[in-house]
């Protein structure tokens, strides 16, 4: 993977907005979930146009060090995030009515987009390889000395001079767009400063990652009111111009739905546990929370009380989807496991994936002995055919939608789906599905 010391690798009443559902909900999966072309291969992605609603873009970035976490956590992070929302037609803004908004967390990955750093790296890391193979210990200590150094560059934050920060939060738009589609807001949040400043599991981390989530929330809710940074300070990317206004009056902030990958994962299991729901902001209700292979080292905070879906790959270094084993039992919202046979840990962001070319983009499956196939990470020990990027995607986004439609919007129509009495259309039968009643 080569991304330096702090590899990916290493941390692992209810108001429903009917109106939407209505005239959508038998065709979404298909829309979401295109057909298999011949021979096997992913067909491709379906034309916008092709969705309920048409999608707008849009940004915010208050400083890169504009939020404090407090004790116990040290380090300060950026208050910035991507946006996708419902368009109405002839307008910047959204669609007309309440939507249920959607925030989202990356997880633990290289902060900076250095490429220099990253190949001086990559033949460090090499070299050391050989020195040690050698015995040569001063060769070795030099060559450590280098992986220091570059480390320290791709994990800085703020990022060097001309060097751009690596965007892991765009690295669901895939799924923001889908879900814009459907006529959810959705904000993928960037966290960066807490990658730069923490290392490791710590109770803390999460409790930080959990703050943070809640601090874009409050001021959702205050631009849901008509002010607060956000008014002025939400822009479409090339134009410069100002969309943030047009948002007032159209959030359902009763009406929440949370989405985390890896360490951002946990951090939505810290903010949506039972022991957590008073530090909510006032006016806000989480409804549901998905963790795309979420990370964490606890079990002793438990998540009962907000329906729940935890979504993962046999072949993912990090995570074994341990959230559902842990939660029921004493479940008192519903709990889905999806489990994706070949999946691994990385492709879920297109930015830390090979095919993004970007800067540490790598597959963390362990390679299987033959071509194509991965060990898998279950306890097992198999050789799984490992999935390609574009289809754990599709998949990923088939039941992110089905989920947040059902306990967002009322939507039972994919309630098969999501309990596993029914198989997601087009893609692999690879999928399995884990449904737990509450109790």
């Amino acid at each position: 993977m080569a991304v330096g010391k702090h590899s990916g690798r290493a941390f692992g009443g209810r108001t429903r907005t009917e109106a939407l559902v209505a005239g959508v909900a038998a065709a979404v999966l298909m829309v979401l979930v295109p057909a298999l072309a011949a021979g096997g291969e992913p067909a491709p992605e379906p034309a916008p146009a092709k969705g309920p609603f048409p999608v707008g873009r849009a940004v915010y970035d208050l400083g890169d060090r504009a939020f404090n976490p407090g004790a116990p956590y040290e380090g300060r992070s950026e208050i910035a995030g991507v946006v996708h929302y419902p368009v109405a037609p002839g307008s910047d803004g959204p669609v007309r009515g309440r939507h249920p908004l959607i925030v989202m967390q990356h997880g633990q990955w290289a902060t900076c987009a250095d490429r220099g750093a990253q190949n001086a790296l990559v033949k460090a890391e090499r070299a050391l390889a050989l020195a040690e193979k050698a015995g040569d210990e001063a060769r070795a200590a030099a060559q450590q000395k280098i992986i220091d150094r570059m480390s320290d560059r791709l994990w800085a934050w703020p990022c060097g001079a001309g060097i751009p920060a690596l965007p892991s939060s765009s690295g669901y738009d895939y799924l923001a767009g889908r879900l814009a589609r459907q006529g959810f807001v959705v904000v993928s949040m960037g966290a960066n400063g807490i990658n730069a400043t923490s290392a490791g599991q710590a109770d803390s981390v999460y409790q930080a990652r959990a703050a943070l989530i809640n601090e874009h929330l409050k001021l959702w809710r205050r631009l849901d009111a008509g002010e607060g940074p956000l008014k002025g300070g939400i822009e479409e990317p090339g134009t410069g111009r100002s969309v943030g206004a047009a948002f007032a009056g159209r959030l359902d902030l009763r009406n929440v739905g949370t989405l985390g990958h890896s360490m951002g994962g946990g951090g939505v299991m810290q903010q949506v546990s039972d022991a957590r729901h008073g530090d909510w902001p006032t006016g806000v209700r989480i409804r549901a929370a998905l963790g795309l292979a979420p990370t964490a080292t606890w079990e002793n905070e438990p998540v009962t009380k907000v329906p729940l879906a935890v979504l993962w790959g046999t072949c993912d270094q990090v995570n074994t989807g341990e959230y559902v084993k842990w939660n029921k039992g004493g479940n008192k919202a519903p709990l889905h496991g999806i489990t994706l046979t070949g999946g691994n840990h990385n492709y879920f962001n297109t930015q830390w994936s090979p095919g993004s070319g970007q800067v540490a983009g790598a597959n963390d499956a362990i390679p299987g002995e033959r071509r194509g196939r991965c060990v898998s990470q279950d306890g097992g020990n198999q050789q799984h055919p490992g999935l390609d990027e574009a289809t754990q995607r599709r998949i990923a986004t088939g039941y992110t939608v089905a989920f947040f439609r059902r306990y967002l919007l009322g939507d039972t129509s994919q309630q098969a789906l999501l309990t596993g009495r029914k198989e997601l259309p087009g893609v692999p039968d690879v999928v399995k599905v884990e449904y737990v009643k509450p109790h």
